[in-house]
């Protein structure tokens, strides 16, 4: 059965692709839920196209501005680019596993691929994940075929598609490192290193250039977000450290499917003991996929991870899990790997019905509170603003507390206003604190909005205006036990430096 399977996948690849983008596509139109924070945000930043934002490189944010300009600011639109990238990434994905290990073990990666939750979020969800995934994946087909091919042509695709993926998330500057390590190990490719890896690497040096100039001018403040993340800020138990790498397992497990999570691992360590014995191609896979993933998995027990870190890693896992697969391997192992897959797939479709047929509908055990809330919200505020000012006009909105907060108001509120965030503690804590303030509205009657009652509104904020009053509580709808409060500042006097207030 499962040969007939693969035999067939190998023969309608092209069906395969268009009758998962269809089904895709219908789960991405009709499921109904709200962007959730980060999707927001990114589509924030894509109404200021700019070569860098605080915290990434500007792909995400190119894209769903391509994507809105052309269909609109709705929700499915903003989410529209990632059918696209999930179909290119599987195309690329399974010519190759097909280069190296044939037509067999290239169904079989697939199937793998498809068995993994993660690959439904990342055709999703419109993070800063799915383009890295798919140029990612376009570089590793392209570099597969430039070192074991002689395709001198792939060099440059290769590049190219590198610095897509390094315009996506700074991931993407291991593929050079690892490549280079692979090149100075391997004697028989070591002459690639005199002409060709550098010219792999000019289309990344001139990706790199505009955001590297966009951070001079900006303090340099995705380097000092992207630095944020590595090293203990403050003392950590032992405990505590064990308590990171056990939810950063968790999350791969739940992401991958514990048994294909659990073989990739195996692979990264067994083969990693015996990489001497590895032929070429395997040393390559194992460089730019397992190895990665133990390596993050290290970082794990010595500070907080972010589990999507080494999804890319995997990718290479996945191909050389089903090449020692074809090679005889884990037969029964893997078959049982794909049920257990398929299996949390269906449940992550279906896990609306479930949460309704367990009664877990909205409470603390509902993963998909977080995608319901937002445009309820917008519509009380928009109500509450139309009430306290019915003329709109000339009006702005500052947002306190995190940044969703004034991303999903700005993407909700049916006039799509520009919010204004306040970060009373000085710091550039994200773009809103990049961007300029409200100065052009010096004059004019703000809604601040927040979840402090207004003997927590920092008073520089009140001062800014001749008038400051409270408007109306609102209904969280994600927390009934922390209501947002609208504030109405009328006549605007100065927009507060936050920074000369934390300063005195």
């Amino acid at each position: 059965m499962l040969e007939r399977v693969l035999r067939w996948i190998d023969a309608h690849l092209m069906s395969v692709l268009i009758a998962l983008l269809v089904l895709r596509g219908g789960f991405l139109f009709g499921n109904g839920f709200n962007l959730i924070g980060d999707e927001s945000y990114y589509w924030d930043w894509s109404r200021r196209p700019d070569w860098c934002y605080y915290s990434k490189p500007p792909m995400v944010a190119w894209l769903i501005g391509a994507a809105t300009w052309l269909f609109g600011d709705y929700t499915p639109v903003v989410r529209l680019p990632t059918l696209l990238l999930g179909t290119v990434f599987l195309a690329y994905f399974h010519a190759t596993a097909k280069a190296f290990y044939g037509a067999r073990a290239a169904a079989m990666a697939l199937l793998l691929m498809l068995a993994t939750p993660i690959n439904v979020l990342a055709n999703f969800l419109m993070t800063i994940d799915p383009p890295l995934y798919c140029f990612w994946m376009m570089a590793l087909y392209y570099l597969r075929r430039a070192l074991f091919d002689q395709d001198a042509k792939a060099w440059l695709w290769a590049g190219f598609a590198s610095a897509a993926a390094l315009l996506s998330k700074q991931a993407a500057i291991a593929l050079p490192v690892m490549l280079l390590i692979f090149l100075v190990y391997d004697p028989r490719r070591r002459h690639y290193l005199k002409r060709e890896y550098w010219l792999y690497l000019l289309p990344m040096l001139l990706a790199a250039l505009p955001i590297l100039v966009w951070n001079q001018q900006h303090d340099w403040v995705m380097f000092g977000h992207s630095k944020g993340h590595f090293g203990t800020h403050e003392a950590t138990s032992l405990t505590q450290h064990f308590q990171h790498a056990r939810d950063f397992m968790l999350y791969q497990i739940l992401l991958l499917s514990p048994v294909i999570c659990v073989l990739v691992l195996w692979i990264g360590l067994r083969r990693g003991g015996e990489f001497k014995r590895l032929d070429a191609e395997q040393q390559f896979l194992w460089l730019t996929g397992p190895v990665l993933v133990l390596a993050i998995l290290l970082l794990s027990f010595l500070q907080k991870v972010q589990g999507n870190w080494p999804m890319p890693f995997y990718i290479s896992g996945l191909i050389l899990l089903a090449g020692y697969w074809a090679a005889g391997a884990w037969k029964k192992t893997i078959k049982f790997a794909l049920g257990f897959g398929y299996l949390m797939v269906i449940m992550t479709y279906i896990l609306p019905v479930l949460l309704h047929v367990f009664a877990l509908k909205d409470t603390a055990f509902d993963p998909t509170k977080r995608f319901k809330s937002w445009q309820q919200l917008a519509t009380n505020v928009h109500f509450e603003r139309l009430i306290a000012q019915p003329n709109l006009d000339d009006t702005f909105i500052v947002a306190l507390g995190h940044r969703y907060l004034a991303s999903e108001l700005g993407f909700y509120l049916p006039d799509h206003p520009q919010v204004y965030r306040y970060e009373e503690s000085g710091r550039i804590a994200s773009q809103y604190e990049v961007w300029p303030g409200p100065e052009k509205y010096l004059g004019k009657n703000a809604f601040i909005m927040g979840e402090r009652p207004e003997e927590g509104v920092p008073q520089a904020l009140k001062d800014a205006f001749s008038r400051f009053s409270l408007v109306a509580e609102i209904v969280n709808p994600n927390n009934p036990n922390s209501p947002y409060f609208m504030y109405l500042g009328e006549h605007l006097l100065a927009w507060p430096d936050p920074v000369k207030q934390a300063s005195h």
